[in-house]
C-alpha cells in the first residue's frame, strides 16, 4: 500500500490529543527496540534494555543527549506476541503536549516515522494477528457508544463473525476443488463432485447467508444508533418532548408556532441501546422560505428514521385530523420495517380522554404530558421493544458493516447461479466460474482476498495510533 512501508518503524500517540494526567506513545517495527534503548534509561541500575522482560512495565527516564525529558513507564513487547506482530514499545509519560512532542521528536530523529491512520492495526492484519473483519471491529469498538454496540464489536473482534464466514468458505472450497478436478479430466467424462450433495450444501449456505443479510438491518442500527424522528404539527410539544426524553433543555421551546426550523439531533442510551432522536420542523404549509426548507428536511429525516414518534395535541386534535395525517404519512413514507408510535401530548390540559380516542389503541398510542414529564418512561419502554434481541440471537453472528453486507449479497447471487446451473445440468466449467466468484466475495470479508484499495478505504478511517 502506498505510504505504508511495512519494514518501517512507526510511532504515534495512542491516547487522545490534549493535556491529560498521562499519555501513551507507541513504537513498532524492526528498529523499535534499538530506538527505544537509545533514549530510555531504566531506573534499576545494571538493567539493560534487551534484558527487560516482555509485557512488563519498567520505570525509567527518557533523555535527549543526556538531558532528561520525562520519567516514564516503558513496556517492551517482544514479537510475535504483540498487537502488531512486530516488536512493540509503549511509553507511558506525563500528558503534557510538549512532553509528548519531545518524545515523538526523539523517536523520529532516531529513525522512526509517524504512523498513518490505522497503521498499527493494519500491521496486525498483515502479520496474521487478526483477519480483516476483526480489524474493522477494532474501529467499531473504539467508536462504540452503548453497551449494545460495544457487545457486537467485541464479539466480532474476538472472531465470532469471521469464524462463520471462514467455515462457509471452507465448505465451498472443498466442492470447488472437486469441480476443478473434473475439469482436468473433462475428456474422460468423470464426476467427482456429487451434484445432489452440492445442492444440499448450497441450500445450507444460502440459508445462513440469508440470515446474516437479514441481521444487517438490526446490526447496523444498533451499531450507529436507532434513528427516531419526532414529527407533528407546529406547537404540539415536539421540542418539549425531546427535552423530556433527554432530561435537558436541548431544544428551544416557545408558544410561537414554527420555532423549530431545522432538525435538532441528540443521542440517548436506554438500557444499553443508543437512540438518535431527531426533533423536526412542524409539518404545515408555510410561505416562510426558511421554515419551508426545514419542513423539507423533516420529510428527509422521516425517510431515514427507523421509528417515528407522531406527536399531536390531545386537547385539540380531532380523530379525523389524526387519521388524515396518518394516511398521508403512509402514502408518502410507506415502509413495512418503519415503526410508527402515536404520542398524545398535553394530557395535563384535559379533563378526560375523549371517547373516540379509544379507536387509537389499535395504533399504539401513548398519552403523555411532556411539560410535566408524565408517562415519558412508557415511550422509552416502547422504543426498547422495537429492538429487543432474543437470547438465542445474542449468540449468533450479526452483520454490522455495509461492506460485509454487500459482499454477502454478491456471494448469494453467485451461489444462486451455481444452484441454477445444477438444476439445468450445466457443465462444470460454467459452475466453477460462479463458485470462484462466491469464494472471492466471501474472502473479501475476512481478507483472504483483498487489494490495496479495500485496505486503504478501511484503515484510513481509523484514528492515528491504533
Amino acid at each position: 500500500m502506498e505510504g505504508y512501508g511495512t519494514k518501517d518503524t512507526i510511532c504515534a500517540p495512542a491516547t487522545a490529543a490534549g493535556m491529560a494526567a498521562i499519555a501513551v506513545i507507541r513504537l513498532s517495527g524492526p528498529k523499535a527496540f534499538a530506538i527505544a534503548a537509545g533514549c530510555f534509561e531504566p531506573r534499576k541500575k545494571g538493567l539493560k534494555f534487551d534484558h527487560m522482560p516482555s509485557h512488563r512495565a519498567v520505570f525509567g527516564l527518557i533523555h535527549a543527549s543526556g538531558q532528561p525529558v520525562d520519567e516514564v513507564l516503558l513496556t517492551r513487547f517482544v514479537a510475535p506476541h504483540t498487537y502488531t506482530g512486530d516488536d512493540l514499545v509503549e511509553i507511558s509519560c506525563h500528558g503534557s503536549p510538549f512532553i509528548q512532542q519531545e518524545i515523538l521528536k526523539l523517536l523520529i530523529d532516531a529513525g522512526a516515522r509517524m504512523a498513518r491512520p490505522g497503521e498499527f492495526t493494519l500491521r496486525a492484519f498483515l502479520n496474521g494477528r487478526m483477519d480483516l473483519s476483526q480489524a474493522e471491529a477494532v474501529a467499531d469498538l473504539i467508536a462504540s457508544n452503548s453497551s449494545a454496540s460495544h457487545k457486537m464489536a467485541f464479539r466480532q473482534m474476538r472472531g465470532h463473525f469471521s469464524e462463520r464466514i471462514t467455515e462457509l468458505r471452507r465448505q465451498l472450497v472443498n466442492f470447488a476443488g472437486l469441480i476443478e478436478l473434473e475439469l482436468d479430466f473433462s475428456e474422460e467424462d468423470v464426476e467427482f463432485a456429487d451434484r445432489s450433495s452440492l445442492s444440499r450444501l448450497l441450500d445450507t449456505i444460502e440459508t445462513e447467508i440469508g440470515r446474516l443479510k437479514q441481521s444487517f438491518r438490526m446490526g447496523n442500527v444498533l451499531k450507529n444508533g436507532i434513528p427516531v424522528a419526532i414529527i407533528g404539527k407546529p406547537n404540539v410539544g415536539k421540542s418539549t418532548l425531546l427535552n423530556a426524553l433527554l432530561n435537558e433543555e436541548r431544544a428551544i421551546v416557545s408558544e410561537i408556532p414554527g420555532t423549530t426550523r431545522d432538525t435538532i439531533e441528540d443521542v440517548i442510551v436506554i438500557e444499553g441501546v443508543a437512540f438518535r432522536f431527531i426533533d423536526t420542523a412542524g409539518l404545515r404549509h408555510s410561505r416562510d422560505v426558511i421554515e419551508t426548507a426545514g419542513i423539507e428536511r423533516t420529510y428527509e429525516k422521516i425517510r431515514q428514521a427507523a421509528i417515528i414518534l407522531y406527536v399531536f395535541d390531545a386537547s385539540e386534535t380531532t380523530l379525523e385530523e389524526i387519521t388524515a395525517t396518518l394516511n398521508e404519512l403512509r402514502e408518502k413514507f410507506y415502509d413495512e420495517h418503519k415503526r410508527l408510535i402515536l404520542v398524545a401530548n398535553k394530557i395535563d390540559l384535559m379533563q378526560e380522554i375523549p371517547h373516540h380516542f379509544r379507536n387509537l389503541v389499535e395504533l399504539e398510542t401513548i398519552f403523555v404530558s411532556a411539560k410535566r414529564k408524565e408517562n415519558i418512561s412508557i415511550i422509552a419502554e416502547s422504543l426498547l421493544s422495537s429492538v429487543s434481541v432474543a437470547p438465542e440471537e445474542e449468540n449468533q453472528a450479526i452483520v454490522t458493516n455495509s461492506r460485509h453486507y454487500e459482499a454477502l449479497a454478491k456471494t448469494a447471487e453467485a451461489i444462486a447461479a451455481v444452484h441454477k446451473g445444477i438444476e439445468e445440468n450445466l457443465p462444470g466449467d460454467l459452475m466453477a466460474v460462479d463458485l470462484r466468484t462466491a469464494l472471492h466475495h466471501l474472502g473479501t470479508i475476512t481478507g483472504e482476498v483483498t487489494n490495496d484499495e479495500i485496505l486503504g478505504n478501511i484503515f484510513e478511517k481509523f484514528c492515528i495510533g491504533k
